[in-house]
């Protein structure tokens, strides 16, 4: 099963790359912004990351109950963060 999951920009580490660094759960890692730059993202925006990429742009109350449901959805989530861990940046 794939995943959406939300997590906040810490920062913008390349506006010509588009990549910005996202904190998922504790987990930082790098995401390709590129898909949603026009909507202006900056850090401490929300976003949806799949595979890498920022899908879209939500609100913090949007990436709340998301990360809520997908807690409650037990394994897929736990596998999914299990994966962001492995693939953090330091």
């Amino acid at each position: 099963m794939c995943l959406g999951v939300p997590g906040r920009i810490v920062k913008i580490t390349s506006a010509e790359h588009q990549l910005a660094v996202v904190d998922v759960e504790g987990v930082r890692r790098k995401v390709n912004v590129g898909l949603i730059v026009d909507e202006g993202v900056t850090a401490g925006d929300w976003v949806l990351i799949h595979v890498g990429f920022a899908l879209s742009k939500i609100d913090e109350e949007e990436a709340q109950a998301t990360l809520a449901f997908l807690a409650g959805m037990g394994d897929p989530y736990t596998e999914e963060l299990e994966a962001l861990f492995e693939s953090r940046i330091e």
